[in-house]
């Protein structure tokens, strides 16, 4: 039989004397541990679930890699490349890569009577995966997009439909001005979407990919480039260099460089945001962790002190320092895994709260969001029960020594 926890499973389970200054001790080590992960808990899913929806909405915009013309890297104007059946079937054969989808970009300028704004339109074909803008579409619907005949149709988000005091149905005119004349074309607005996301939601047009090409004065086949879609985004600097080997240094039938970036190199300012947010993370964990060390270390101590009489007979019956100092340390177990539970119940509770009732808001114009996104990671939450227990009794190692300096022969007169 193991001594030290049987002792401990006693002591934890003492309910006798309710005046023991051991029992309030105990509940107070408790909730310190329960309200630390709890924190843990909601703040690494909060964290989890603002950088994945904020990186969705990027993606949904910039697609994981886009294949472009080698001059569109560094520029702001859209170099045309070649993106043909046969390149669209080397880049959908490529390891890592999900889907492939054409686009082609053009600026314009929309135009009602009382307003005018420039925007990018964005053409899109037949294949382009319209999931991110059905999630995010608020008014109309999708139009069906085409790379073979203009549909005059177009997607603008929510932004522009209230500066331009426009509504899903409406007729707008658009102006494309090239080298040396206007174009002007009148479209229907077929839907309206909402990201929050202001860089893109206040610019961004979606029109078929024929339009787009054709106001561009581009030959056939050619586009803005091609978006991929990865099957892991884990992996996405692994799938890049797949796309680069197959591509890099070749061109097209027009003697166009093919090249290509990562979400990441296409929007590095959003992302090194995103990154510091591990900063805040790191801070809140190492605050929480020295949070139930602080209320264990006090509590473990408190308890050494009341049962000093006990340690004193079990030191007169032959028991060693290490024998006891295990069984206060199975009792800081008890209590710890106590907290756990409880913490658990509170931090996954709450996270599952708002994940399917949304009941905290937050202003979109500032956090990009509506509500706090929060996402729970089982693995995650299992690693942080455990990292919390193991550094709890660790810290307690040191305070349990104070035990050797307990002597039976005057412990005895305490009571």
């Amino acid at each position: 039989m193991n001594l030290p926890l049987f002792i401990a499973r006693r002591i934890h389970s003492d309910k006798g004397d309710r005046r023991k200054v051991s029992r309030p001790a105990i509940h107070i080590a408790t909730i310190g541990v329960a309200i630390g992960l709890a924190v843990m808990i909601i703040t690494v899913s909060v964290v989890l679930g603002f950088k994945h929806t904020i990186r969705d909405k990027v993606v949904g915009f910039g697609s994981h890699i886009q294949v472009m013309n080698l001059l569109s890297i560094n520029s702001s104007e859209s170099y045309p490349v070649s993106v043909n059946d046969s390149m669209m079937k080397v880049l959908s054969d490529i390891e890592g890569v999900r889907h492939v989808q054409r686009y082609a970009l053009t600026q314009g300028i929309l135009k009602t009577e009382e307003e005018f704004l420039g925007v990018v339109f964005k053409g899109v074909g037949p294949e382009y995966d319209n999931s991110f803008i059905r999630e995010n579409l608020v008014e109309g619907e999708i139009p069906a997009f085409s790379d073979e005949k203009g549909t005059q149709k177009i997607l603008i988000s929510r932004m522009i439909a209230d500066k331009m005091k426009l509504k899903s149905g409406d007729k707008v005119y658009s102006y494309f001005i090239g080298n040396d004349d206007v174009r002007v074309r009148r479209f229907t607005i077929s839907g309206i979407y909402q990201t929050n996301m202001t860089r893109f939601d206040e610019k961004i047009c979606f029109t078929d990919l024929y339009t787009a090409a054709k106001l561009n004065g581009w030959f056939p086949h050619q586009y803005s480039g091609a978006e991929l879609l990865v099957n892991d985004f884990d992996r996405l600097e692994e799938t890049e260099q797949n796309v680069i080997s197959n591509i890099k240094g070749t061109h097209d039938e027009y003697n166009n460089t093919y090249s290509s970036q990562n979400i990441h190199d296409a929007y590095p300012q959003v992302f090194t945001w995103l990154d510091l947010l591990d900063v805040n993370v790191w801070i809140i964990l190492g605050l929480m962790v020295c949070l139930a060390g602080i209320t264990m270390t006090s509590g473990l101590l408190i308890i050494i002190l009341e049962r000093t009489s006990m340690i004193g007979v079990l030191k007169a019956l032959g028991s060693r320092n290490r024998m006891i100092r295990h069984t206060f340390l199975w009792l800081s177990a008890f209590i710890i895994g106590r907290g756990l539970i409880i913490g658990d119940i509170i931090g996954i509770g709450l996270v599952l709260l708002q994940q399917y009732t949304g009941v905290i808001t937050l202003d979109p114009q500032t956090y990009y969001v509506c509500e706090a996104p929060v996402e729970l990671n089982i693995p995650i939450v299992v690693a942080l029960n455990i990292a919390t227990l193991i550094i709890s009794i660790s810290v307690l190692i040191i305070p349990s020594f104070f035990i050797s300096h307990i002597h039976p022969a005057k412990s005895m007169r305490y009571e």
